[in-house]
């Protein structure tokens, strides 16, 4: 670009000063046509890199995901070859499933054996809970049995002491000849009446009070002890609850096991370093990668200096070229800024940091998304090129940033190399 714009200012001097004679050809203007070009050139090129900047370090990025295999066993299959596309769900290679099904059934009836037991702790508890109100209704009538008992014998206590009261002033008056031998007689015998009722009702209080302590009629369980069985039961209701909910996330880590014997694409993509073989024995360890799958979403970065950043902002037009593509100029805008690079970063330990050497700043990553008519062009993982980016500022230039750059993806067409004949 700054050939031709060169060229037509010397056909614009050559114009004026020689062929038309428009202005003299003196020395003034010998100088002052010399230094114009150098100074209007380095004015735009310094122009160019704040408003339009430009990156010859571009770079396409992909995620890489090692296939790694969660159970241990023999490989039985590999459907998938090297370096083919692949759909998310495509199988990539089986294991010999053979002891996770026997794991999956045995776990099976064991389950089904757990929740039988739950089930008949369930039912016994259920019977126990059924019994509990008839033993509270027998505990309530003995209640009332040893209420009444108490109440009549304190009824009959006191009879008997005021029939003991009638017998000792009777016993006064006969004995002063005042009074009648019959009455005396018939406060003895109320008495001795009242002492037999006394013992009698006292009798029954005990009979009742043994009876709510369980000493007696052993079939009618008190209530204390009834609800003390109902605990344990509940409790070995939990326990078999417990257990069944053991083996029920046994069998769902056998199953999710068992299914980890087919392994699938993650996503859509591309297959490399895929080395596995029937016959293979994997071990199901972390790192121990059998195959790797590359995916087809990509991220495109462009390494800028740090002070060709300053006008930059997220929405800028942007276009790329790429050595895979020589002649192509890919559409894009820019998505971010990241902040940040390598050089920024202070790792703890307990080293001091390094001050003896100090190592050139370093470039921060412009993250650039492709436009929507050139989405669908495949971009290779490591592709590299150049970019440029156009701010909104002095737009008008950005016209000479765009000739340059498409003037340097044609270059790409130029191969040079060495050709070495070998004999």
């Amino acid at each position: 670009m700054e050939i031709i714009l060169l060229g037509i200012y010397a056909s614009v001097v050559y114009l004026v000063f020689i062929k038309f004679k428009l202005l003299p050809w003196t020395t003034p203007w010998k100088v002052a046509v010399a230094i114009f070009p150098v100074v209007a050139l380095g004015t735009m090129l310094l122009l160019l890199n704040v408003v339009a900047p430009t990156t010859t370090d571009v770079r396409v990025v992909k995620y890489v995901v090692p296939i790694v295999s969660q159970v241990k066993g023999r490989v039985i299959e590999v459907p998938v070859e090297n370096n083919r596309p692949v759909k998310k769900g495509d199988v990539l290679f089986r294991i010999d499933p053979t002891p996770y099904q026997s794991e999956v059934r045995s776990l099976e009836a064991r389950l089904v054996s757990d929740e039988a037991k739950v089930g008949a702790e369930r039912a016994r508890l259920s019977e126990m809970q059924t019994r509990l109100p008839d033993a509270q209704s027998g505990e309530r009538q003995l209640l009332e049995q040893l209420n009444q008992a108490t109440n009549q014998m304190a009824s009959l206590q006191a009879s008997l002491d005021l029939a003991r009261k009638r017998v000792a002033q009777n016993t006064e008056l006969a004995a002063a000849g005042a009074g009648n031998r019959f009455d005396l007689e018939q406060a003895q015998t109320n008495v001795t009446e009242l002492t037999s009722q006394i013992a009698a009702a006292r009798a029954v209080e005990q009979e009742v009070r043994e009876k709510l302590s369980g000493r007696i009629n052993g079939d009618l369980a008190p209530v204390a002890g009834a609800k003390a069985q109902i605990s344990t039961a509940l409790a070995q209701v939990q326990v078999a609850q417990a257990q069944a909910e053991t083996t029920r996330a046994q069998l769902d880590n056998a199953r999710w096991n068992l299914d980890q014997t087919t392994m699938v694409a993650p996503g859509d993509g591309t297959m490399v370093n895929v080395m596995l073989r029937p016959g293979y024995f994997v071990t199901g360890v972390a790192f121990n990668e059998v195959m790797t799958f590359v995916d087809t979403e990509y991220q495109i970065f462009a390494l800028f200096n740090q002070n060709e950043l300053h006008q930059v902002e997220p929405g800028n037009e942007a276009e790329i070229t790429l050595d895979t593509y020589p002649g192509r100029i890919i559409k894009a805008h820019v998505d971010s800024v990241i902040w940040a690079q390598g050089q920024g970063q202070v790792d703890a330990s307990g080293n001091l940091p390094q001050t003896t050497f100090v190592s050139p700043p370093g470039r921060f990553p412009v993250k650039l998304v492709v436009a929507e008519h050139d989405s669908e062009v495949f971009l290779a993982a490591g592709a590299r090129g150049a970019a440029a980016i156009y701010t909104e500022h002095l737009p008008l230039i950005h016209l000479i940033r765009k000739v340059l750059i498409r003037t340097s993806s044609y270059l790409d067409y130029l191969i040079i190399k060495h050709h070495i004949s070998l004999h």
